[in-house]
C-alpha cells in the first residue's frame, strides 16, 4: 500500500481530482445498471475500438460525424468491472492530488484529457485491426504517474510493509517505485495476453507523454508556485 508524503504546505481541495473520480464512479455505476446486451454495446459505441477508429475507408465527415475520435476520451471513463475502476482510482488519487496541486486545477485536466486521448490513439495503432474495445482512464492516470515522476523526481513515497504479524512503515524514493512499475509495463507488453486483454502499450505511451507534458509545464508551474 502506498501513502504520499506530502508537504506541510496547505493547499486547496483538488478538485480536478474530486471531479475525475466523482464521474468515473458515476458512469460505472450507470453503466452497471444497465441490461448486459445494452451494457456490451454501449461500451463498444463510446469505447475505442482500434478496428473502427482506424478504418480509413470512410470518408472525414462521416467519421466527424461518428465522433470516433471523440471515443478517445469517452472510453476514458468507462470501465469494465471494480477491480479495474478501484485500481486506476487508487492511482489516480494517490498521484494525482499533488500533481493537481502543482499543476492547477485546468492544467491537471488537460493532462488526464489529452494524455488518455493520445494514449489510447497509441493503443489503438498497437492493436489495429482488434474489435475488441479500449476502455479504462489506465492511459490518462500512467500519465499522471509520468507528470508527478518529472514534477517531484526527489519526492518519497511511504509504504507500508506487512512483516509477520506486523506493519512496517517505510520511506522509498518514488523514482524507484515508479520506475519498478513502468518496467513491469515494458515486460507485460510481451506477455500480456497471459494476464487477460490489456493495452499495455496504452500505459506505456500515456507514462511517457505525461513526463514530456509536466516537463513542458515546469516554467509554468514555477511560477504559479511562487505567486
Amino acid at each position: 500500500m502506498f501513502v504520499h508524503l506530502d508537504s506541510r504546505r496547505r493547499a486547496r481541495p483538488p478538485w480536478a481530482t474530486i471531479l475525475l473520480v466523482a464521474t468515473c464512479v458515476a458512469a460505472f455505476l450507470w453503466i452497471a445498471t444497465e441490461p448486459a446486451g445494452d451494457r456490451a454495446r454501449f461500451i463498444k459505441l463510446w469505447g475505442t475500438v482500434p478496428s473502427t477508429l482506424l478504418d480509413t475507408s470512410a470518408p472525414w465527415l462521416t467519421q466527424l460525424a461518428e465522433l470516433r475520435f471523440a471515443r478517445l476520451v469517452t472510453a476514458l471513463f468507462i470501465h469494465a468491472d471494480w477491480l479495474h475502476l478501484t485500481t486506476n482510482l487508487l492511482f489516480l488519487i494517490i498521484f494525482g492530488v499533488p500533481a493537481e496541486r502543482a499543476l492547477g486545477f485546468r492544467r491537471f485536466l488537460a493532462l488526464f484529457v489529452i494524455v488518455g486521448a493520445l494514449a489510447n490513439l497509441v493503443g489503438a495503432v498497437t492493436l489495429a485491426g482488434t474489435n475488441s474495445p479500449i476502455v479504462g482512464s489506465s492511459g490518462a492516470v500512467s500519465g499522471i504517474v509520468g507528470a508527478y515522476l518529472a514534477l517531484f523526481p526527489r519526492a518519497r513515497l511511504g509504504l507500508v510493509l506487512p512483516l509477520g504479524v506486523f506493519l512496517e512503515f517505510v520511506r522509498i524514493p518514488a523514482s524507484l517505485l515508479i520506475g519498478f512499475w513502468a518496467v513491469l509495463q515494458i515486460l507485460f507488453t510481451y506477455v500480456g495476453p497471459a494476464f487477460g486483454t490489456v493495452a499495455w502499450w496504452t500505459h506505456i505511451a500515456g507514462f511517457l507523454i505525461g513526463i514530456v507534458f509536466a516537463l513542458l509545464m515546469r516554467p509554468a508551474v514555477a511560477r504559479r508556485l511562487r505567486g
